[in-house]
């Protein structure tokens, strides 16, 4: 290890011990908010990587936890002991439980869900599972691995009916709409999908191959076919990266979009007083900033035009 390396890694443990002692000392109490990764990063002068390593050493101190709508916050005293060793659940099949590699992505896409993939790393997840880092690869064998498997595990809980049924449109319509679904859910599941290096992932091969039949008898090339099922899963991803990085820099922040919004007013209402802009100054910033009617749009001209191409 060069002296550089350990500098920083120096630093990020005396910032981490400054936060610790805040909270052995009850001056941040049980769901008070620590600073963010970005107030870390400013606070004391040190670059993103260095703060998201401060929080993630006490996240495996369990001294603090993500929490839904609130960032990240001091823990309970009962997450504290079990992230010290106790009440830990064994990653074997032996408990009777659900079978070790599902438990294993069920607790990966938590985190995820939760506090983004930049949480999620073997030590976190041993830590969870109460077990030795190294027993994770026997499930996985990198971490790329294990992305590309939590990926497959969310898309297999889509269940696909028979194709072709409802009519070409239809179909692409239902499954766009329940892909979008899981992006929702699952802000992070964009951020680990490749289009020139698709994942070889079972459940989400079984989707295209889906798309290829639903387009069956068409007369279309198979080159078109697939065209389409990547253009259509492209559309998907591409609105859904949009909710990913608001949530990331609600995360990052505290800020939420309507929070920025109100900071940001003053500004806006500047530029649209100018007159520049009479066309923007007569929409509505719903109108623009709506996830769920962009997608929709997008989906409704993307198959309005792939009509077209049929019918030629």
């Amino acid at each position: 290890m060069s002296l550089p390396t350990q500098r920083r890694d120096a630093r990020y443990q005396v910032i981490a011990g400054e936060i610790r002692a805040r909270i052995v000392n009850g001056e941040l109490r049980p769901g008070d908010r620590v600073p963010s990764i970005r107030q870390i990063a400013g606070r004391w002068g040190v670059a993103i990587a260095t703060a998201t390593k401060v929080l993630a050493a006490l996240r495996d101190e369990g001294l603090v936890e993500a929490r839904v709508g609130a960032g990240t916050v001091v823990a309970a005293p009962r997450r504290r002991s079990a992230a010290a060793g106790y009440d830990r659940l064994p990653l074997s099949p032996a408990d009777g439980r659900a079978e070790p590699r599902k438990r294993l992505l069920g607790s990966a896409i938590a985190i995820a869900d939760t506090e983004g993939l930049d949480a999620v790393s073997m030590r976190r997840l041993a830590a969870e599972l109460g077990v030795g880092p190294m027993s994770l690869y026997r499930f996985v064998a990198n971490k790329d691995e294990l992305l590309t498997q939590m990926a497959d595990e969310v898309f297999g809980e889509l269940r696909l009916p028979e194709p072709g049924s409802r009519g070409w449109r239809a179909d692409l319509e239902w499954l766009a709409r329940r892909q979008w679904q899981l992006c929702r859910r699952h802000l992070w599941l964009p951020e680990v999908i490749s289009f020139t290096r698709p994942l070889p992932a079972p459940n989400m091969m079984a989707q295209t191959e889906w798309v290829l039949r639903a387009l069956d008898g068409l007369g279309l090339s198979p080159a078109a076919r697939m065209h389409e099922a990547l253009t259509l899963h492209g559309l998907v991803v591409g609105s859904a990266l949009s909710m990913a990085e608001e949530a990331e820099a609600e995360r990052d922040t505290g800020l939420t979009l309507a929070g920025w919004r109100a900071a940001q007013r003053a500004r806006h209402h500047h530029l649209l007083a100018t007159g520049e802009f009479p066309l923007l100054a007569s929409l509505s910033a719903d109108a623009v900033t709506d996830p769920e009617g962009l997608f929709e749009y997008g989906l409704a001209r993307h198959l309005d035009g792939f009509a077209a191409l049929v019918s030629r």
